[in-house]
């Protein structure tokens, strides 16, 4: 055979391949498709869910959106200490490898003088500290190092959202307790008792409260911790906004109620001290230890395989609670945060339909709706409209685990003329609003 024959073969052979690769034969076999695990499947945090991700498309087509859905200080014009920033940046060259698992030594030294103000918080040390990116990894953490399949859970209602969700995704079922409006949003201490079973091994109290505002009153307190030491539960203790407190209000932390319970008290820089994105938090246990051996066995182990959290960050937290705490000028009685508040509720209260308890501490009201006068049986739909008639963002009360679809979150974030006019635009969008 001829050579020029020979690359003719080849050609067809190199031809025949190509059709053969670019033309597969259809298979009769069904195709994969990938779902999300079920693990996943009643999962929530609306907070960023639907109605978040509709503003996100409205932004990209060039709206201006009145973000009131998260607690962001950095949007509103509160930056971050000039101190805290200085520190992290003089860090930096230090701050390139792994810290130890459970973070810097002068980070978790600053947290034990911080809690050894308070007269009556137990004793802990350093050992007893972890730092995390943030609360909300530290709630992960807690979650899946404690529940077991079926274990069951308190968390309160309405809630921050993660708690249920992390709760959830750990295999465990969180039930919901009633918070009572009546009672300035203070928990329900006979709703608790109604939900504790057999299977019960942890409640979640969230002082101050996010969404409510509520500062929980000693007595309230006091009242969760007989039922933790009868039931003989964990208690998680969600204190992030303790300082964001207003008026008289006082924070009294769960671990001092309750010394001889196993506590984990969940706090970090990103509310008091502006923060959030620095993703600087940490979490302290007290209690009898050895009632939670293998519950802090589990947490070494957490801590353990993500490495550590954001050393720069840890940086920031010697610096933060050592120098001049200027979250207390914001709530003072002429403060931005509380005059922000205040007009928060005026105008909130102007709108026909809509009551507010007032907020004594966090970022946030939590203003209830006369849904028979608006007809309103979808709260998520509410947001919907209103997002997309008036541009702004807020969170429906289902979204924070809420029974009734009868209240929303406000975000008091916002300068007090920014805050009045969007509130005064709620009110006029719903002066003519009727759900079908």
């Amino acid at each position: 055979m001829s050579k020029k024959k020979d690359a003719a073969s080849a050609d067809t052979a190199t031809k025949n391949s190509a059709e053969t690769t670019a033309k597969p034969k259809k298979s009769s076999r069904k195709r994969r498709y990938f779902d999300q695990a079920d693990k996943l499947k009643n999962v929530f945090y609306d907070i960023r869910g639907p109605v978040s991700t509709t503003a996100e498309e409205m932004e990209r087509d060039g709206h201006t959106i009145l973000k009131l859905n998260t607690g962001n200080p950095a949007i509103f014009g509160f930056d971050a200490p000039d101190v805290i920033m200085r520190d992290m940046i003089a860090a930096l060259p230090t701050s390139q490898g792994y810290s130890t698992s459970k973070g810097i030594i002068s980070a978790r030294r600053a947290i034990v003088t911080r809690y050894e103000m308070i007269e009556d918080f137990p004793h802990f040390d350093i050992e007893d500290v972890y730092l995390g990116n943030g609360v909300s990894e530290l709630i992960s953490m807690c979650t899946q190092a404690l529940l077991n399949d079926g274990d069951e859970i308190l968390v309160p209602s309405p809630d921050y959202p993660l708690w249920t969700a992390a709760s959830t995704l750990a295999g465990g079922t969180p039930v919901h307790y009633l918070c009572d409006e009546e009672d300035g949003w203070n928990p329900s201490l006979e709703d608790i008792r109604s939900k504790v079973t057999p299977k019960t091994k942890a409640i979640v109290v969230i002082n101050p409260n996010n969404p409510t505002g509520a500062v929980y009153s000693r007595e309230t307190l006091e009242g969760i911790a007989a039922i933790a030491r009868e039931n003989e539960l964990i208690v998680f203790s969600d204190e992030i906004y303790d300082r964001v407190l207003y008026d008289d209000a006082q924070h009294i932390s769960m671990a001092e109620v309750g010394p001889d319970l196993v506590t984990v008290t969940f706090n970090g820089l990103s509310k008091a001290y502006r923060v959030a994105g620095y993703r600087s938090g940490w979490m302290v246990i007290t209690g009898p230890r050895r009632l939670a051996k293998g519950f802090i066995e589990g947490l070494d182990l957490l801590a353990g395989t993500r490495l550590c959290s954001n050393v720069p960050g840890q940086h920031a937290i010697q610096v933060a609670l050592g120098g001049r705490q200027s979250i207390y000028e914001l709530t003072s009685a002429n403060g931005r945060l509380t005059k922000q508040r205040d007009i928060a509720v005026k105008k909130l209260r102007e709108i026909p339909g809509v009551s507010v308890v007032e907020p004594k501490g966090a970022l946030y009201c939590f203003p209830k709706i006369d849904t028979e006068m608006y007809n309103i049986h979808d709260d998520e739909r509410f947001m919907l409209d209103l997002l997309k008639a008036e541009k702004i963002l807020m969170v429906q009360g289902t979204g924070f685990n809420y029974p009734t679809p009868d209240h929303f979150r406000v975000v008091t974030l916002p300068w007090a003329s920014q805050l009045e006019n969007a509130i005064e635009r709620l009110g006029n969008f719903l002066s003519d609003y009727h759900q079908n």
